[in-house]
């Protein structure tokens, strides 16, 4: 019983899980990936100055309720080439959980692996 249940949790999470990427992929990725800008670069910027998930947040949904290049983390030339992003009609539940996954999926934690060396001593 306990087994099946386990199974079932990971089952289920999977599932969230892609389907979430999926949202990303419709409401996100999928603009960027047609005008070709660099989601993972402007993440990096943001890492970069920021380091904090939470102010890393913050700053992705100011710049998406208000996208004006005062709010963006690009510089001005950046602008020159790619477009300025339209003001979302995301309800702001919705906005927050795509800023939520757009993290997530983008977060250089889940990249950095530790030798299990490191570890023994």
């Amino acid at each position: 019983m306990v087994k099946n249940s386990i199974i079932f949790i990971i089952f289920i999470t999977f599932i969230d899980a892609k389907s979430s990427s999926i949202n990303l992929e419709k409401t996100c990725l999928s603009c960027h990936t047609k005008q070709k800008i660099p989601s993972e670069l402007i993440y990096r910027r943001y890492l970069m100055k920021y380091s904090d998930s939470t102010i890393i947040k913050n700053r992705i949904l100011e710049y998406l309720k208000h996208p004006i290049q005062k709010n963006s983390i690009m510089p001005k030339q950046f602008f020159l080439k790619f477009p300025m992003k339209n003001r979302t009609d995301l309800n702001q539940t919705i906005l927050y959980q795509e800023v939520e996954e757009y993290i997530n999926f983008f977060d250089i934690k889940k990249k950095l692996v530790l030798p299990s060396d490191i570890n023994k001593n």
